[in-house]
């Protein structure tokens, strides 16, 4: 039997900047009550959750990590806990991005003393997109009990951030060892004052925030003037629930101060499985006439259904699979199919995680969090079912939208006969992480590995090293440009070889013409930026010929004319030529066409294009005026410029892609750590003159033998 029913679940993921104290605030919880004797610390390396060797070494969390847990206090039945522990550093921010289907809350940890940073804005940006019911915990709030004002001046700066619905629940008394319910507390009155404003003054404003969601609720405050908290119960989980009320609460992790009265908010008040927003299902083939699915947890008896929100590799366990139980019931044993795929596969052992440690158990039920380990077919948003229904053969999971990584590093073996492992070692990378990706770069003779920054491909490679037993050598990528012309021009060619016996003969006549841009189609795949037409006349060439001319062209193009890159844009017409009724053939025609268009092209002005990227940067408004002249330096257009709360700016700018390998360290350098940018490509521009002269000149092609 299930050890909780679904109503009891909660599910809250633990995001928040770099040093806020996610992983220091999960210990200090584990041991208040009392899951583990002592709580653990960063700088010891014995934290629960950061229980790699890569976020030993760095001292910060780098992956999502679980716990789960029961509490009772005096008032209701056990709650099982699942927290999630998420990283925070901007690098990361794929890791923290891709549990929020798995939970019903989003609790972002704020330093107070550091306030409102760039991670903080991003997830709970998204969080209020994937209609994530929010939470803010402000963490250290020990560290400001010298500083008068500095908490109440951060809950402004919270609200002019992220709207006036952001609210306190709980308030710290005036030396910060403690804190004062709000939600149960209505008046003021013996006992401990707060930091900052009145207990009936914080009570008040939260009752007149939740009763707006509930117009009979309203009409009852309004004529009696009081509510009990009970009345106000189920209106404050729908204000949750349509973010009018984002919860601030106040903690100290190191001191425990606030951490037992965070447990019973979160006990009493986060929404169950139940009680949550929907899960974003989809129902039909992906892109093609979906419509929306939502599962239903209230009735074990319902068909299960899960989805795998997360993979990891363990050295000694092999694939991880992290599931989020959405309907029905699973039990050891059972078999589940991957989406409409008929072979049925058998699930041994069901675990739940803690830390690094997983404990089996018999059964989950709607809304829980479990793990399966060495079941491959299972990938990162797979969903799973025991249907019959063969509609549910196309039910998948609405993915959650993640940061495009424009930070790359070109990879090679540093040792012989590693080629074979790091294609395999790099497979469960790349499903490990959403935000890292690999790939083999044609133009350039390059396998490029893209991540979110300098920290982010240190890690990976710090992996590879300790996980894989790989060393790589590194270098920046080369840029992918293209070639194409800005002229029309004409040229013959004849292939003529005989060396006894058969020959070869082909000589094909053609002319070369730039594209209309509107015929350009998708410029990144050089097949489609070709217009063949054949112009010739009175079978001067025979058409069975043809597809050998254009095999030539396009061989051509693929390999470039000018500079080694792949052309695109070009029609060419073939207007004459000449024949042999025995020695012409394919390949004759083949090697004509071939030369015949590299010679063509030239003299047909051929240009350079290189990719720009549009980049939007935020930063603090003291940093502008020096972001956007070391951009103008990096010849970007620069674009408008918005202003942001918090005394933050976002930027637009065009730049080229060749330019903007350091950007990540140099924006780091000049905001100190607080700007981040996101790019993404925009379109192809011509490449300055100077620019396209030395690429050319260091251009050394292999001529083919005739």
């Amino acid at each position: 039997m299930p050890r909780h029913s679904t109503q009891l679940i909660r599910n809250i993921a633990l995001t928040g900047h770099a040093g806020s104290g996610k992983t220091t605030l999960i210990e200090s919880i584990l041991a208040a009550t009392q899951v583990i004797g002592k709580a653990g610390s960063v700088e010891t390396k014995d934290t629960i959750c950061d229980f790699e060797p890569e976020e030993q070494e760095h001292g910060h969390s780098l992956n999502a990590a679980f716990v789960n847990f029961d509490f009772t206090d005096d008032e209701t039945e056990p709650k099982h806990f699942n927290l999630v522990d998420t990283p925070g550093f901007p690098d990361f921010l794929g890791q923290s991005l891709s549990v929020f289907p798995a939970v019903e809350t989003c609790a972002v940890v704020i330093d107070a003393e550091r306030g409102i940073q760039t991670t903080t804005r991003r997830v709970m940006r998204v969080a209020a997109e994937r209609r994530l019911p929010r939470m803010i915990i402000v963490n250290k709030i020990d560290t400001q009990s010298d500083q008068d004002g500095a908490l109440a001046a951060l809950v402004e700066q919270i609200r002019d951030t992220f709207g006036k619905e952001c609210l306190p629940l709980n308030l710290p008394t005036p030396d910060c060892s403690d804190v004062v319910d709000l939600w149960e507390k209505a008046e003021d009155g013996d006992g401990p004052g707060t930091r900052f404003s009145s207990i009936s003054e914080g009570h008040q404003q939260l009752v007149d925030q939740i009763v707006e969601v509930d117009e009979d609720l309203m009409s009852v405050y309004l004529e009696e003037g009081t509510l009990t908290k009970d009345q106000l119960h189920d209106a404050f989980e729908k204000a949750l629930r349509e973010a009018h009320l984002v919860p601030i609460v106040f903690v100290s992790a190191r001191t425990g101060a606030g951490v037992d009265d965070l447990l019973h908010l979160m006990a009493n008040l986060c929404p169950s499985p139940i009680e949550g927003n929907p899960r974003p299902f989809l129902l039909g083939e992906e892109g093609k006439d979906e419509r929306e699915w939502h599962a239903d947890p209230t009735d074990p008896s319902k068909t299960f259904v899960g989805h795998v929100f997360k993979v990891t590799t363990d050295q000694f366990v092999g694939k991880v699979a992290m599931i989020r139980v959405h309907q029905g019931t699973l039990k050891a044993g059972d078999s589940v199919q991957l989406g409409d795929s008929r072979k049925p596969i058998k699930l041994a052992h069901l675990n739940k995680v803690f830390g690094k440690t997983m404990e089996d158990v018999d059964s989950a039920v709607a809304g829980d969090i479990i793990a399966m380990a060495k079941v491959e077919e299972f990938h990162r948003d797979t969903v799973i079912h025991q249907s019959k229904n063969e509609s549910l053969n196309t039910l998948h999971f609405k993915p959650v939208p993640m940061p495009r990584p424009m930070y790359g590093v070109a990879i090679e073996a540093k040792n012989r006969g590693d080629e074979v492992k790091i294609g395999s070692a790099m497979a469960k990378l790349v499903e490990e992480d959403p935000t890292f990706t690999v790939q083999r770069i044609a133009a350039t003779n390059q396998t490029v590995v893209s991540g979110m920054g300098d920290l982010h491909m240190r890690v990976i490679l710090e992996k590879l090293h300790n996980r894989f037993k790989l060393d790589l050598n590194t270098q920046p990528p080369k840029v992918a440009y293209k070639e194409s012309i800005t002229g029309k021009a004409s040229a013959s060619h004849r292939h003529k070889k005989q060396t006894g016996g058969s020959g070869q003969f082909g000589e094909v006549h053609l002319s070369v013409e730039p594209l209309p841009v509107d015929e350009f189609g998708d410029a990144t795949d050089p097949k489609i930026g070709l217009d063949f037409v054949d112009e010739t006349v009175g079978g001067s060439i025979p058409r069975q010929f043809m597809p050998a001319i254009e095999k030539g062209i396009r061989q051509a193009m693929e390999h470039g004319a000018i500079a080694g890159y792949p052309m695109t844009g070009v029609r060419v017409r073939v207007t004459d030529g000449k024949h042999h009724p025995v020695d012409s053939k394919e390949i004759a025609f083949i090697s004509a066409g071939k030369k015949a268009f590299i010679e063509a092209v030239k003299n047909a002005k051929p240009v350079l294009l290189e990719p720009i990227c549009s980049v939007e940067i935020t930063a603090p408004a003291t940093n502008v005026g020096d972001i956007t002249a070391d951009l103008s330096g990096k010849r970007a257009h620069m674009g408008d410029t918005e202003y942001l709360p918090g005394d933050m700016m976002l930027i637009h700018a065009k730049a080229p892609l060749a330019e903007m390998g350091r950007f990540t360290s140099e924006l780091k350098s000049i905001t100190g750590g607080q700007g981040t940018f996101v790019m993404d490509y925009s379109h192809d521009e011509n490449t300055p003159g100077n620019v396209q002269a030395e690429i050319i000149a260091a251009y050394s092609p292999d001529h083919d033998d005739d």
